[in-house]
């Protein structure tokens, strides 16, 4: 049986070897995201990285740091030097058109990860209505058991991206469909950070704390306004904290220290970076690309964490058969288009 599970791993090593010899691989990728400190950011790049390694691509990341200027002109200079391929995570979404249209004019393909741009040949995404909506229809099921039926939710989102806006639209119209009396209490913008998000989620708190599902846009705005509520001196016993992400370790040891924090809308970030390496791949060879490549996402309820992720005390080690095993949706639910109408 040894012998026989040595082959088949030689054969599927050569196999994967002739699949990246059949295309022809850019030399070299540059990756301009908006903000490089961010646990989600590191994980796209660390995929990212693995991936290009594997096929003998080399990435250089810029960090535009939330500043549209500087990830303009970060691009700017990856057009002049050359880039086989250029991949942006936009800091804003019109302030990158300008940009596309320099990049074509170069004859460089352009990657989008995140959020779509008019004008974008791809973009590696996740469907972030179909995010929000499944971690709510959890919401709604763990509100029906343990929360007698009732859903005020203090939702800390972020307006300025539609990506963000729809995961807030589908976590209400999930956990609605468990709760039709569901209501949303307070609507934030959380700026996306945990500063931010404590500031403007104490502030709701203290006009009116008639609230006990908190659903953040992403980990660190769930984990601001748990913050704010902590901070009030509630007690969770009849909370439920809902975050999105799974960008890093705040979620895992929020699910392992937090009795309220029992539902995560993954979205995998270190497969999101492996995936946009494969369509920089496509697009440098000219091949045929949906608009939208959809990265998977699954809630995750307390401790099934573990299915997709290890963690030793220090670091996460994603475990990829399992990721891989999920199947993102052919289309998604709604876009950012749905919102427009």
């Amino acid at each position: 049986m040894a012998l026989i599970t040595k082959l088949l791993m030689a054969s599927a090593a050569i196999i994967i070897a002739t699949s990246a010899q059949a295309a022809n691989m850019p030399k070299k990728i540059g990756y301009v995201t908006n903000y490089a400190t961010h646990e989600w950011y590191q994980n796209v790049i660390k995929g990212m990285k693995a991936h290009a390694k594997e096929l003998g691509i080399e990435v250089e990341v810029q960090d535009a740091n939330l500043d549209i200027a500087k990830q303009v002109s970060a691009a700017e200079d990856f057009i002049a030097k050359g880039v086989d391929v250029l991949i942006l995570t936009p800091v804003n979404e019109e302030g990158v058109v300008p940009l596309l249209r320099r990049a074509k004019a170069a004859k460089i393909p352009v990657v989008l990860e995140g959020n779509p741009v008019k004008g974008m040949t791809t973009l590696v995404a996740i469907c972030d209505y179909d995010t929000g909506y499944f971690a709510g229809v959890e919401a709604g099921k763990y509100a029906k058991q343990k929360l007698a039926g009732v859903a005020k939710v203090m939702n800390v989102g972020l307006p300025l991206l539609s990506a963000t806006v729809l995961r807030s639209k589908g976590f209400m119209d999930g956990i609605r469909t468990e709760i039709p009396s569901a209501t949303l209490v307070h609507d934030l913008d959380g700026g996306g950070n945990p500063d931010r998000a404590l500031e403007v989620s104490a502030a709701a708190l203290a006009k009116n704390a008639d609230i006990n599902i908190i659903y953040g846009i992403n980990d660190s705005s769930a984990l601001g306004g748990l913050q704010a509520w902590k901070a009030a001196g509630k007690s969770q016993d009849n909370l439920l904290t809902v975050g999105t992400g799974g960008e890093g370790l705040a979620f895992i040891n929020a699910i392992e220290k937090e009795p309220s924090y029992r539902i995560e809308a993954a979205m995998f970030p270190e497969k999101e970076g492996f995936t946009t390496i494969d369509a920089a791949v496509k697009v440098f060879n000219g091949e045929p690309v949906p608009e939208h490549i959809v990265s998977p996402t699954a809630p995750i309820i307390g401790d099934s964490w573990k299915t997709y992720y290890s963690y030793d005390g220090t670091t996460r080690s994603i475990k990829w058969d399992a990721v891989n095993a999920l199947k993102p949706p052919a289309k998604c639910m709604e876009t950012s288009a749905d919102l427009k109408k």
